[in-house]
């Protein structure tokens, strides 16, 4: 450490913290350690008796854990994501607007491998809205080696994206809401208002919803009915079991549709269907979207909505993390269901 004037101090780091005291009112760090003095700090020094101060000068070759999140961040940040300023060595980074998290896992890693460096984020595929942290980087130290942070930089080349958020699409949705016990108004209709929750979360709504009964050819000619009215999503609920009197999966194949799945390693959700007629998505909803407050619903549903296809990979991969935990309190998605 060396003893530096005050006057001549502007651009240096501090090397420890400078406490402030006004009597009654404040005791705190005025200036934290790693703080770059600048012009305007040098009234408030000299104000609270510094007339010098100690300052740790960076091995040649490092630069300051700020310059170094700075440049990180710039090098990382990709669409609908912004950085705030470095605080005490940390840069946040925010959604821009409402869509889908998307973290390039690889790229994350072998960053998190270069000696020093830190990088956190969110779950891949985590649904955010506008002003949510998402990620946050620093380096361990307080100086870092500039190698340290060109190798961050030549590897991020390397992609052609490492964090984004996904802007949720516009979609045209339709339902079609099946069985005889609802169709023929023996019970009240559920699945309706739980379709409406989920959607009205992310700022959609069903345009049309069709109430069927147990009809594998009417229901078949309902969904392509949907499909001919310009929905680009239709979501069929109910009839999703091995009941024989359940037919929404021989239904949604006789549309033509090409089935993605039937069936996911999600519990609740293990009953799902997913599948694609000419762009449009069609998924085969079970009984558990009724009554549980997560399930595989939640998990692929906003993918869809920010434009992703689903594949049967993506499904199979879901396994792991698949088991909800049914907590009396349900705080999905700020747990691990769904992000294996």
């Amino acid at each position: 450490m060396k003893a530096i004037p005050v006057a001549d101090s502007v651009g240096m780091v501090l090397s420890h913290d400078l406490t402030k005291i006004v009597s009654g009112k404040f005791k705190g760090p005025a200036f934290k350690k790693g703080h770059v003095i600048q012009p305007e700090d040098i009234p408030v020094l000299l104000s609270m008796g510094k007339d010098h101060i100690y300052i740790w000068e960076p091995p040649e070759g490092h630069i300051h854990e700020n310059d170094a999140a700075y440049r990180i961040a710039k090098t990382v940040i990709g669409n609908g994501i912004v950085h705030t300023e470095p605080h005490e060595g940390k840069i946040s980074f925010k959604a821009d607007y409402d869509g889908l998290f998307k973290v390039n896992k690889n790229a994350i890693n072998r960053i998190n491998s270069i000696l020093n460096m830190c990088f956190s984020t969110l779950h891949n595929n985590f649904p955010v809205n506008q002003g949510k942290t998402v990620a946050a980087t620093r380096v361990i130290p307080l100086t870092i080696e500039e190698k340290a942070v060109i190798e961050v930089e030549s590897l991020a080349r390397e992609y052609e994206w490492i964090i984004k958020v996904t802007k949720f699409k516009p979609l045209k949705i339709g339902a079609v809401i099946t069985g005889n016990e609802v169709y023929y108004k023996r019970i009240e209709d559920a699945f309706g208002p739980a379709l409406k929750k989920k959607l009205d979360s992310f700022g959609y709504s069903i345009e049309e919803q069709i109430y069927m009964p147990d009809d594998i050819n009417r229901i078949t000619d309902t969904i392509l009915q949907l499909k001919e009215n310009g929905k680009e999503l239709i979501l069929v609920a109910g009839g999703m079991s091995v009941d024989p009197d359940d037919r929404t999966p021989g239904a949604i194949k006789n549309t033509g549709a090409s089935i993605i799945t039937y069936g996911s390693p999600v519990l609740p959700g293990a009953m799902f269907m997913a599948a694609e007629l000419e762009g449009t998505i069609i998924l085969g909803l079970p009984a558990c979207v009724i009554y549980s407050p997560s399930t595989i619903l939640d998990i692929v549903l906003p993918r869809i909505l920010a434009g992703e296809l689903i594949n049967r990979e993506d499904i199979i991969q879901l396994g792991v993390g698949g088991l909800c935990q049914n907590c009396e309190i349900c705080f999905y998605p700020n747990c691990g269901f769904g992000k294996g």
